[in-house]
């Protein structure tokens, strides 16, 4: 079956011209929406989405109507082909996946999109190993200093209990348990 998308951004624009050519593709279920494609959370998209299955074929009257991100355009593709369903769009016909072509486009523009996350990849994990040979700390900051820790010790050997010497401290037992341990 052939299922269609239709996006505008605002209340007061019209999706009448999208409709109209997306009921001439041949489009026997449309999903409506007002709502910006930079959103995730589009309703209308996920019903979609979950309602598509082999065979049917999604069609977008530009593909901007579908995301207004690349990497977002590809995920929506993603999910719409690994669902077995194919992808069209009226307005830009080398995004067809019911043809070898578009298939084949569709496939470029998804490796260069794992091209640039693992750039992205690299180069966070780069500046996260020169962060740390300055000295920078990842994570979060570690509950007792080093000198409420070695008092913590202390007041341990001294008798006291564990759940009394963590709650001097204002943390929990087994946090307590776990710092001493490290």
């Amino acid at each position: 079956m052939k299922i269609g998308y239709a996006r505008v951004s605002t209340e007061e624009q019209s999706l009448d011209i999208q409709l109209a050519d997306l009921k001439k593709a041949g489009c026997k279920k449309i999903f409506q929406e007002k709502i910006s494609g930079t959103k995730w959370d589009r309703p209308e998209l996920h019903n979609m989405l979950n309602s598509i299955g082999p065979q049917d074929i999604v069609i977008v009257w530009r593909l901007d109507r579908l995301a207004r991100s690349t990497k977002m355009l590809l995920e929506i593709t993603d999910t719409i082909m690994n669902s077995g369903a194919k992808f069209s769009s009226i307005s830009e016909p080398w995004a067809d996946t019911t043809s070898p072509a578009g298939k084949m486009i569709m496939t470029i523009f998804a490796g260069m999109a794992e091209f640039e996350r693992d750039l992205i990849r690299a180069r966070t994990g780069s500046g996260r190993k020169a962060a740390q040979e300055r000295g920078v700390k990842f994570g979060r900051p570690s509950k007792m200093t080093a000198a409420q820790l070695k008092l913590a010790k202390r007041l341990l050997n001294e008798g006291q209990s564990i759940r009394e010497v963590a709650q001097t401290f204002n943390v929990h037992y087994t946090t307590l348990y776990r710092l001493l341990r490290s």
